[in-house]
């Protein structure tokens, strides 16, 4: 089967993991996601992964509780490195080697992100989980898929949401929103729509790295992208 993308970034929320609980990790949702992501292994797709960890601390949740922003931030690493682990395992219960790479130094458990070892792993055919955000407070793991989606020359980044794809308001509570099926850096700026944080989004504009907001829960949309299907909103 021809691939459009060979090698991708996909970036999954921390909240996607969770499924209908109210907060922590769902195992039908982590196996939901390990199948997705290993037919794409078995077609031949480079796959890195960048989840968040809003499923278990956001640093937000720091704010007025007595710990202080950059702390929290750092908890929130942590919980994107829980995350990572939950998912190698899934993958590797499937038989996917994984690699679990992370921006905060635990050699216990994780390799110490170095990108041209995570190009190699990819290179070889394992799938790449990075963990810890980019290592530093004040950065959304959307500005660390970005960054490490430049790094690793990724075709795209597959950015995986509860929606189809980049509305003109919220589907979800406008029901007269619009979808878009491509667009660009330039329009979604003039039209103050959000797809990422303004960090991620300014990196992906300045590097050209088209992102693709896809609805992740269907099952078959992760193997339609790869190989040329239109679904959801292209920005390019």
């Amino acid at each position: 089967m021809p691939l459009k993308y060979k090698r991708i970034m996909l970036k999954l929320s921390g909240e996607s993991l969770m499924g209908k609980q109210k907060y922590g990790l769902s195992a039908d949702m982590l196996q939901h996601y390990a199948y997705q992501i290993k037919e794409l292994h078995d077609l031949g797709v480079e796959v890195a992964v960048v989840i968040g960890g809003g499923n278990i601390f956001r640093g937000i949740q720091s704010e007025g509780n007595g710990i202080e922003e950059v702390t929290g931030d750092y908890m929130g690493m942590l919980a994107t490195v829980i995350n990572g682990l939950a998912l190698q395992s899934a993958l590797e219960v499937l038989g996917v080697y994984t690699r679990l790479m992370t921006a905060l130094r635990m050699e216990s458990i994780a390799e110490p992100y170095i990108r041209r070892r995570a190009i190699r792993h990819l290179e070889k055919g394992r799938v790449v989980i990075c963990a810890a955000g980019t290592g530093n407070p004040y950065f959304t793991t959307d500005s660390a898929a970005a960054l490490r989606a430049n790094e690793i020359s990724a075709d795209v980044i597959l950015k995986g949401t509860r929606v189809d794809g980049i509305y003109t308001a919220d589907p979800e509570k406008d029901p007269s929103a619009v979808k878009f099926d491509r667009l660009t850096f330039a329009k979604v700026i003039s039209l103050g729509l959000t797809v990422m944080d303004m960090t991620a989004f300014t990196l992906c504009k300045e590097n050209n790295m088209p992102i693709i907001v896809f609805d992740i829960n269907a099952p078959d949309n992760l193997r339609r992208i790869v190989t040329g299907e239109a679904v959801g909103t292209l920005v390019e």
